[in-house]
């Protein structure tokens, strides 16, 4: 990774706090750099994508932002600690990580194959795992710092054709959980942040068994939440220090409905499994 180079581009300020941003080359990581940028704060942005990560980082950049962007995995650890220590040793400081990138799964759990369960569990449990692993010692050494994991609502209540998803989801919402009693005495805040349908390239992209192109969107209920949206809603939730952070109406009622009443909420969604299985294709798996 190029970090003499690429450090070039952002002015050594020992006052300007510095966040990492994974999964920065759009949707909903390129939406928090770009309220982040707009705070002042200076951004290295992360992602595997590379094309991508340059389009966002120009984009960014016109518009004032000060960043860093490298190309990285965050399903290789090796990639991740080279980022973070690279990070820690110029600056001398993180004081914000959102583990953002993710995948996505529109499956059954019979038509999931254990490659699709492999790839999901890289990036969306072990790539937070790397993040916080990381960087949870040196914020810890600090005194401060803020880690914010993105899951799901699919990791907070039943999301039927999204089992192996919601496995990781759920994962990142308890090892959040764990961290933020663990991180509390020594300065350092944890928020997990659960969103539902926001207006993100993953409603179009995400690899799809026996599903449609369309399938997403079309058995999302609402409107999806335009990606700026989401990210001032969660700058809010993590500037209160709050743990929870849910997004949209549709997922705080989901939420609240299965921690209320999981059974009858169980018995909903296997009515919605209907709706579901009305949209799937003859193609196999």
């Amino acid at each position: 990774m190029g970090y003499a180079h690429s450090f070039l581009v952002m002015n050594d300020d020992p006052g300007r706090r510095v966040a990492i941003i994974t999964g920065g080359a759009g949707g909903l990581g390129r939406a928090l750099a770009a309220e982040m940028a707009d705070r002042g704060c200076g951004l290295v942005l992360a992602d595997i994508d590379a094309e991508g990560l340059r389009a966002a980082a120009t984009a960014l950049r016109a518009t004032g932002a000060e960043l860093v962007s490298e190309t990285v995995d965050v399903a290789d650890p090796t990639q991740v600690e080279e980022l973070i220590n690279g990070i820690q040793r110029h600056f001398g400081r993180i004081d914000y990580l959102f583990n953002n990138a993710g995948i996505n799964l529109l499956a059954e759990l019979i038509d999931t194959s254990l490659a699709d369960w492999d790839d999901l569990i890289a990036v969306n449990l072990r790539g937070v795992v790397h993040g916080v692993h990381f960087v949870y010692p040196l914020m810890r050494a600090q005194g401060f710092g803020h880690i914010v994991n993105i899951a799901s609502v699919a990791g907070i209540s039943p999301t039927p054709a999204e089992g192996a998803y919601a496995a990781t989801k759920h994962a990142v919402v308890g090892l959040s959980s764990a961290l933020r009693v663990e991180a509390a005495a020594f300065g350092v805040k944890v928020s997990v942040v659960c969103p539902g349908a926001v207006d993100t390239p993953i409603l179009r992209t995400s690899k799809r068994v026996r599903f449609g192109p369309n399938a997403i969107t079309e058995l999302s209920p609402g409107v999806p939440m335009p990606p700026r949206e989401a990210a001032r809603r969660i700058l809010r939730g993590v500037d209160r220090g709050r743990f929870f952070i849910v997004l949209t109406k549709t997922a705080n009622v989901m939420w609240r409905g299965y921690r209320w009443a999981p059974e009858q909420w169980l018995s909903l969604a296997r009515v919605a499994m209907g709706r579901i299985r009305a949209q799937q294709t003859d193609e196999q798996p």
